[in-house]
């Protein structure tokens, strides 16, 4: 292909957006390990397009902090070390509230629609025992609210946050410390339930326009929600080696 940062697969355009969505899905699920190697020859291969729209993409990827360009090494998935991983929560920490009371003061009925209905789904997944099914409806959930603020700039920052953060620590290494003597373990089924109703009265504040309520209301669930992360231990500091991953490294 020429410049063009489209792909044609099945006689249709997959740009570079799609493309870099992929990695970065992919980067998020542990697909592709910290450290490795992502070469555009074996991208292009995996997904079907040519290397200019994953050359493009990888670019989109360094900049939001998923890849980083090694010298002789070329690209290579990121390794956010244990001080930039706890910056990421402490960012959110901060964040998270401001866009809860500007969705309160800027939200749209539609954005309102979307909400409820969100709420609904993950209450009877929750409370159903589906706990699987949570997660795609928690981010769906939190990037409405994000859109809701109004604010294309903090939005575009609040979704990479919570990627980033499912990223890092979600691909620690190592087992889960154990809980202080006496402590009680926490109930995923009974987290979820409660973090849905958690959800529940954010809407209700957002939906009354309520900005403080709905910036104490997002602090608490916010502050229980990081709580859990730092509880795992973070990926380490780079010392490890470097794999190189194929195109078979898919599950």
């Amino acid at each position: 292909m020429s410049g063009d940062t489209n792909a044609v697969q099945g006689g249709r355009r997959i740009s570079a957006h799609a493309v870099c969505a992929a990695i970065r899905d992919d980067i998020v699920s542990g697909a592709y390990q910290p450290g490795s190697r992502l070469t555009e020859e074996l991208l292009a291969r995996r997904y079907g397009v040519s290397r200019v729209p994953v050359r493009e993409a990888l670019r989109t990827l360094e900049s939001e902090g998923f890849v980083t360009t090694r010298r002789h090494a070329g690209a290579c998935v990121a390794q956010p070390s244990e001080r930039e991983a706890a910056d990421l929560l402490d960012i959110r920490a901060l964040l998270e509230p401001l866009g809860a009371a500007r969705a309160a003061q800027r939200r749209t009925e539609a954005h309102l629609k979307v909400l409820r209905g969100l709420v609904r789904l993950g209450r009877e997944r929750a409370q159903g025992g589906q706990l699987g099914e949570l997660r795609p409806l928690g981010d769906w959930f939190h990037e409405t609210l994000a859109q809701a603020s109004g604010s294309p700039s903090l939005a575009a920052l609040l979704v990479q946050l919570r990627r980033k953060t499912a990223w890092v620590y979600a691909a620690a290494p190592g087992p889960r410390p154990v809980p202080p003597e006496g402590a009680v373990r926490p109930d995923p089924a009974a987290r979820a339930v409660e973090s849905w109703a958690e959800h529940g009265a954010l809407v209700d504040a957002v939906a009354r326009g309520d900005a403080d309520r709905a910036r104490a209301l997002a602090t608490t669930h916010t502050e229980r929600a990081l709580s859990e992360y730092r509880l795992r231990r973070p990926i380490p500091v780079r010392t490890s080696k470097h794999s190189v991953n194929t195109a078979s490294g898919r599950n």
